[in-house]
């Protein structure tokens, strides 16, 4: 199913601000949220879409990006099943808490229904970003491309799944929070004084403390390791142009969440071709006996040679046009064409044979024709001087 355009989610226009955007997201997040629609699945979906697209719209260089690409532009919609979007309720609370005023959410204390997500929501340190480049030929832009890439990441270690203890009885409950991972406040928020929960400040949020760290990581509940990944992207895709995949970074610590991989696009020069925007554009060069008289020639295009008829008294500078054979949209709306331009070819050196036809060509009196004149007599002239 085709995703909706973020805007019309928020209901705002493509020049709304980053306050009236805010301001939208603020509302429908608070009409759909989980603990005043609970058991509602078509509400929670609804509370999660209007948070993606303010994920996007609220991050001046995302929304660029959208403004720009679209979905295809996020690392969604465009790409198969390598990128992957939505969002988690985790995600939402953990990014967006300051929209509500806190660390989660106002209703937890107000409707009640702050357990109903199951307990209480660990916290934990997400986990960073990695980046990483891929270099893509004009052939893979044109198609798209499956590329398996290697990254060294930090992953969970496998000796003790990440709580960072040497053994079980190496961790005990954490005394600031009871082991829940959270701690409750008192705040301010724009529906008043609220009772909230942040992540307990003592843990970051684990509920536990560990007495003996963990030999394999020495603690840190992560190890470097490589890593191999298979990536899909996107047809139409430009150079500089960033994608991204949902929790394939560096893997969190306390049981946070991984971050993302950041994909930036680098799209190689072409020997023969060159890029402007969804067209192609190359150079044809004639001599100027083929030009004068016509010819069929043999261009080369992105998926193989064809022929192009040239017709007689083809100038300098004129192009010509291959419909569909350029780059895709990244929106598969369809692709650019080819551009053809054309260059008569001058030789640098010529030897006396040749240099005596010039010599004859250039005492023509019509060799440069007069604009309006006919060329007629020009051509007829010419054939004798060869013959």
């Amino acid at each position: 199913m085709a995703k909706r355009d973020y805007y019309e989610i928020l209901g705002v226009a493509k020049s709304a601000e980053s306050g009236e955007i805010k301001k939208a997201y603020r509302k429908i997040a608070m009409k759909f949220h989980p603990d005043k629609n609970p058991d509602n699945k078509e509400a929670e979906e609804k509370f999660k879409e209007a948070a993606e697209a303010y994920e996007v719209l609220s991050d001046d260089n995302k929304k660029a990006k959208y403004d720009r690409y679209g979905h295809a532009g996020m690392g969604q919609g465009g790409g198969g099943g390598g990128f992957r979007g939505g969002m988690s309720m985790d995600d939402i609370f953990s990014q967006f808490g300051d929209v509500f005023g806190d660390q989660g959410s106002p209703f937890e204390s107000f409707f009640g229904g702050g357990q109903s997500r199951g307990g209480a929501r660990r916290g934990g340190t997400k986990g960073s970003n990695l980046r990483i480049k891929v270099a893509m030929t004009y052939e893979e832009v044109l198609s798209g491309v499956n590329k398996k890439i290697k990254v060294k990441k930090q992953k969970t270690c496998d000796n003790c799944s990440g709580s960072g203890a040497k053994d079980s009885s190496s961790v005990q409950q954490c005394t600031g929070c009871g082991g829940s991972g959270y701690v409750r406040q008192i705040k301010s928020t724009f529906l008043g004084q609220m009772q909230t929960t942040v992540p307990c400040p003592t843990c970051n949020g684990t509920g536990q403390k560990v007495t003996a760290n963990c030999t394999g990581c020495r603690g840190e509940g992560r190890v470097y390791e490589n890593d191999t990944l298979e990536i899909d992207i996107p047809a139409g895709v430009e150079d500089g142009m960033q994608l991204s995949m949902r929790g394939y970074g560096n893997a969190g610590q306390g049981g946070g969440p991984s971050g993302d991989l950041i994909i930036n696009v680098e799209v190689k020069n072409h020997e023969v071709f060159s890029r402007d925007g969804m067209n192609i554009v190359n150079d044809l060069f004639l001599n100027f006996a083929d030009a004068a008289l016509g010819m069929t020639a043999e261009v080369p295009t992105l998926t193989g040679k064809v022929k192009i008829k040239i017709p007689p008294g083809t100038q300098a500078g004129k192009i010509f046009r291959l419909r569909g054979k350029g780059l895709p949209s990244v929106q598969s709306y369809g692709n650019g064409d080819q551009l053809i331009n054309v260059n008569i070819w001058t030789p640098k050196t010529l030897n006396n044979e040749e240099r005596e036809m010039m010599e004859k060509l250039r005492e023509m009196p019509n060799f440069i024709p007069t604009p309006g004149k006919s060329e007629k007599g020009f051509f007829e002239r010419m054939k004798d001087y060869f013959q």
